[in-house]
């Protein structure tokens, strides 16, 4: 395989005008380079030849411009969405670029979690909103245990749900503290129990790993079953000090969570607009954008009755919140890592999903170090979205600053890759390797 020259100068068509008025992307590269590792990859190559064997590539309409993972970290996204050309900064404000105006934004999931602010990238969602800018939002694994969480302390107690908040809750307390101070009054307090009967709301009791076993067996494997007691176990032995760092007592917890329903799930809720947009899969052309991955009853799904009707089962399935939707196909879309306990993508489903003309998964979930990444998963191309931007997860693994980044994907079959931690833009044209 060979990468063919540019059709076009290297410069800078496919690159829009970027304006960054403050200079915090300084360091974004404005080169391009051919995407390394495709030119004689044989599981790419076979990849593209399939591509080829069954009807060749159909590119989106518009520019789309994918950004995934922002884990509540606004200045990141938005950082990003200047990095890709499409917003400008004007005075704390933003607004829509004339390239921003043509494309299709889609925020690969994950929007909360982990920081510093999930309130404020939720904030910066409704900007862009208001801008008029073409947004679609996908759900991610993340997004999906606060729904999760929530609903299973304000529903009765039951065996398959009670210890829902505490194996889901612990990454969402940064949130939970945000919605605590901004939302919940002295009055929602007053309601509450007190500590110990708001902690003892908040977890499964102690027989619950007996009655869990019984009642899972309809709808989980023994094995995982073993390894939701022994997850929960080891869950429920950082309870306190998690709690404690969050600064929240358990009737605040409790508050919050509760709040969380009426902020983000009633109609009329401040946020209520982000779960209620959000949708798990797009189709554009050749390319389908989800959080995670695929498996065969998915594919199956979506070649058979298309992306809306996979997008209908999981808004239907995640009101429900029930533990074999979290391990099921559906919830697959947000969660898969292809590993051995993930639900199967095999041959069958790679074949049905290029025979509905889908050649291309573009995803977050896994993130990098350097950039985008494209790989050949279950014999399917992949391109992984996710650059790491958020400061909290570029701190732990030893990143500086705020990360920026974008996938840029054109109507002539371009695709480029941009991250300031690597030091070109990545380009990937198919139809042009032979």
């Amino acid at each position: 395989m060979t990468y063919q020259p540019h059709l076009r100068p290297p410069a800078a068509p496919l690159l829009p005008p970027m304006f960054d008025t403050d200079s915090c992307l300084a360091d974004l590269p404005r080169d391009l380079a051919p995407w390394p590792g495709t030119q004689a990859h044989p599981q790419i190559s076979a990849c593209l030849d399939r591509a080829r064997a069954h009807g060749g590539w159909r590119w989106p309409e518009r520019p789309v411009i994918f950004v995934s993972d922002p884990h509540a970290d606004a200045e990141g996204f938005l950082r990003s969405l200047i990095a890709g050309g499409v917003i400008r900064r004007e005075r704390g404000r933003i607004a829509l670029t004339a390239f921003g105006k043509q494309a299709r934004i889609v925020l690969g999931g994950d929007s909360l979690d982990k920081g510093p602010s999930n309130l404020a990238l939720l904030d910066a969602l409704a900007a862009l909103r208001a801008t008029g800018a073409e947004l679609h939002i996908l759900a991610g694994n993340h997004d999906l245990r606060m729904r999760m969480a929530v609903a299973a302390l304000r529903g009765p107690r039951a065996a398959l749900t009670e210890h829902l908040f505490a194996r889901m809750g612990r990454k969402i307390l940064p949130a939970l503290r945000e919605v605590r101070d901004r939302f919940v009054t002295d009055a929602d307090l007053t309601a509450l129990p007190d500590e110990e009967r708001c902690r003892a709301r908040l977890l499964p009791g102690p027989d619950w790993p007996a009655r869990f076993a019984r009642a899972a067996e309809a709808e989980l494997h023994p094995k995982l079953i073993d390894k939701e007691i022994a997850k929960l176990t080891e869950k429920l032995g950082k309870f306190d000090r998690d709690r404690a760092r969050s600064g929240l007592s358990c009737r605040d917890i409790l508050a919050a969570a509760l709040k969380c329903h009426e902020v983000f799930f009633e109609p009329g809720g401040a946020y209520a607009w982000f779960y209620d947009s959000m949708d798990v899969v797009l189709r554009s052309g050749s390319l389908l954008f989800v959080h995670a991955g695929l498996c065969d009853i998915m594919c199956a799904l979506l070649a058979t009755e298309g992306p809306s009707a996979v997008n209908a089962s999981y808004r239907a399935e995640a009101e429900r919140a029930s533990l074999g939707f979290y391990f099921g196909p559906l919830a697959n879309l947000v969660r898969t890592k292809y590993r051995a306990s993930d639900c199967d993508l095999t041959d069958r489903g790679v074949t049905a999903l290029h025979r509905a003309g889908i050649h291309m998964v573009v995803q977050g979930h896994v993130n990098s170090h350097s950039g985008q990444r494209l790989l050949a998963k279950r014999g399917l191309l992949h391109l992984e979205g996710d650059v790491t931007l958020d400061r909290a997860s570029r701190a732990l693994e030893g990143l500086d600053g705020i990360g920026a980044g974008a996938t840029l994907i054109f109507p002539s079959g371009d695709v480029i890759g941009l991250s300031r931690d690597y030091p070109a833009a990545k380009h990937f044209a198919p139809e042009r390797m032979s």
